[in-house]
Parts: C-alpha cells; structure tokens; sequence
C-alpha cells in the first residue's frame, strides 16, 4: 500500500475534505492551517457556513429558544428554556414520565426519601399524582408518613429561618427540619394518634406494610372529614385511590416507635418484611405479564430506592422467575456513584443486577437536581400534558398478584 506524503508542514495529506462550496468540513483533527484559511475565505466571501457532512451528533434540536417573558406555563418554560446540563436532564425526564411511563399498559412505582412532606409536598405534588392516576404504588421512609400525618389532624407546620439559633429553638419548644418549623406538641400529638388507633382491633396481627398503612389512612381520612380540612393526608388519598405504600424499614419512623411502644404492653401489631418484599415483587410480576411494563419514579435514594429496584432480583436471581427488569426507570438524585451515596443505582450499573432491562437503557434518566425543585416542576408538566389515567388500585389486586407470583415461583421451581 502506497504511503501517503505529508505536506509542508509535516502533516498527512488527505486529512481535510473539500466540499462542493471548496471551504471544506472543518474537524480538530484535521489540518489546522487549511481550515483557517478555508475559514476566512469564506468570511471574506460572504459565503454562508454550511456542514460538508451531516453528522448524526448533530441532529438534535437547535438551541433557539424563545424569549422569556412571564407568559409561559411551567410546562412551556421547560420545553422551551430547559435546554442543557441538569435543566435538559429534567426535562427529558418530564418527556420520559409523559410520553412513555404514562402510557395506559404500563405500572408506575415510586420511591420518597428526604423531608418531602414535611415541605407540603404531599399536597402539591404527591396527592395530585396519585388522584391523576400517574402513580400507582409507593414505596417511602416512615419519616415522610408520620409529618405526612400532621396535616391530616390539622397540626400546622411553617415556614422557618435556618439560620435561627436551635438552643433558643428548643426553649421555645419548637422543632426544626432545616427551614420547617413546627411545636414540639405537634410530635406528641402525632404519636398519640397512631398508638389510639394501633390499638384497634383490626391492627392485631401480622401484616405488610401496606396493609398497615392502608388502615392508617382510612383514620387519617376520617379525622380530616371530622374537621373540615379535605384531601391533606398522602396516607389519606393513597387509601381512597387503592394505592400501596411500603416502606423498607418500618422501624426507621416515629411510627414505627410507637408500633414498638405499644408491643411492650403486649400489642399484636406486627409489620412483617417478608410480605413487603413478596407483594412489592408481585405487583411488577403483575405489570410485566400480558405485555404490560414497569416503570419506577425514584425521588432521592436510599433504602426505598434500593427496595424498589431489588423487587427485580427477588423475582429473576431468588425466585428464579424468568424476566429482564424494569422497562422505564427515572430518577431525582443528588448523590454520586463514586462516593457510594448512588452505588447500584445509576441505570447501567443497575442492568448487571437484573433491576433494568439492558435493552431500555434509552429510556433511564437520571436528573441530579434536588426533589423539591424537580418534584413540583415534573408534576405540573404531566398535567398539562397528559390527560388522567384511569386508577389501577393495586392495593385491592394484593391476593391476585400474589397468587401469580406464587404460580410463577412453583413453576419455575420443577
């Protein structure tokens, strides 16, 4: 094979194509000298630049938005100036959950971590979610149930200053969740109400943790009809719309304190882990049987985060249930891989464990953006973009959905 001879800098020839135009495609690879002279040729021509070749990383949208000016809605805002680095993270994220996860065949879970509730995200985004039919299981911490709680019994919380002294916070008896401030009493009402209603009959056995929480939230509902306050209570709407909340470590809340409280005094309460991770693996059984999908929402990380994406592997690598993962997977995180704080959660490093399907990685997002920002932005933009789907109630299909997991497990067993 002949070689090629460099030119009279020393450079290969042939390393910079001429276009019909004659300037050439410019590449940082390519001859330097040449394609500053191509360059100013056609400055000095007047000529317009146009692309030798059209390259395939080249075929997204320009960016060329449109002025702001206050007319937008948040949806429109989004698509229209939400363009690159976390913003266009976002808002593909908001594509994803509208166009694909929302589709009528397929199951959406979603995880909670962090102080949401307590920031009256339960009434601006998670209510709102679950009613649209836009959620249709839950796993969450304890923690963001039991502040939940206080605004079903028409305890208050309020806007607070971080910066305020919490030895003078304390005296004054007052408790704080960075900028939320509320009355220590607030707490003790709180825990009075779960250890009254623990006490039920109905609450003296072995149960999961949705089972448990469903029947917490038909009280928190009644309180809130007995004082006049209306839909304040995640507990509440998820028990009228039949959906599901788990959580991972029900012993990890004030709830979950009093659950213990109560059992030194010979209470039969019992939330039992072993269920929580059956019926969390039926109900993405369910939805990937008959060519349906799972899609899961994660908000922050965490134990329910990992609870989520683990229902995959109890199904495949313990059951030894044949199925790829989940189809869809969004998450809302600040955490990084390399720290730990996002180990076996980034969508391709999940595929190796079985938690995604290795051939939907095209639909996985990772937004790394705070919850509180992203939450409220992505409710608002899947309802002005999709219409409400009908309700599942996955929390009355339990003993369906358990009987095909334990159909597909007797299988899969001879």
């Amino acid at each position: 094979m002949a070689k090629k001879k460099d030119d009279a800098a020393g450079r290969p020839r042939g390393g910079f194509k001429a276009s019909r135009h004659g300037t050439g495609k410019a590449s940082a690879a390519g001859p330097k000298a040449e394609q500053k002279r191509a360059a100013e040729a056609r400055e000095r021509s007047g000529a317009r630049h146009e692309s030798a070749e059209k390259s395939k990383y080249l075929r997204g949208p320009r960016i060329d938005p449109r002025a702001i000016d206050g007319s937008e809605s948040a949806a429109d805002l989004i698509d229209n100036a939400f363009l690159a680095y976390n913003a266009a993270r976002l808002r593909e994220a908001c594509g994803l959950f509208t166009k694909k996860m929302l589709e009528p065949d397929v199951t959406v879970g979603m995880t909670l971590t962090g102080a949401l509730t307590p920031a009256g995200l339960g009434m601006a985004a998670l209510i709102p979610l679950i009613e649209s039919g836009f959620v249709d299981w839950i796993i969450s911490t304890g923690a963001n149930l039991y502040h939940d709680t206080h605004f079903g019994l028409g305890l208050a919380m309020h806007r607070g200053n971080p910066q305020e002294s919490d030895v003078v916070l304390r005296e004054e008896g007052v408790v704080r969740i960075y900028d939320i401030f509320f009355d220590y009493d607030v707490l003790l009402s709180t825990d009075a109400f779960f250890r009254k209603i623990i006490q039920g009959k109905e609450f003296q056995r072995a149960m999961s943790s949705a089972e448990f929480h469903n029947l917490c939230g038909k009280y928190v509902r009644e309180r809130e009809k007995a004082l006049g306050l209306g839909q304040k209570s995640l507990l509440s709407a998820a028990y009228q719309a039949g959906v599901p909340i788990y959580t991972s470590s029900p012993g990890d809340s004030s709830i979950g304190m009093n659950v213990a409280a109560l059992a030194l005094e010979g209470n039969k309460c019992l939330i039992d882990p072993s269920l929580d991770v059956n019926e969390t693996a039926s109900i993405v059984l369910t939805a990937k049987r008959g060519g349906g999908k799972s899609g899961v929402l994660i908000c922050g990380g965490g134990s329910p985060k990992n609870f989520m994406l683990q229902t995959e592997p109890q199904i495949q690598e313990v059951l030894g249930i044949d199925e790829k993962g989940h189809d869809f997977f969004l998450q809302i995180t600040d955490a990084r891989p390399d720290t730990g704080g996002l180990s076996g959660a980034t969508p391709a490093e999940a595929v190796s464990w079985g938690k995604i399907d290795p051939d939907r990685l095209p639909d996985a997002v990772v937004c790394y953006l705070d919850s509180t920002v992203a939450l409220p932005l992505l409710t608002a933009y899947a309802h002005a973009r999709h219409k409400k789907r009908p309700l599942k109630r996955l929390y009355d299909r339990r003993s369906e959905m358990m009987k095909l997991l334990r159909s597909e497990f007797e299988r899969a067993g001879k």
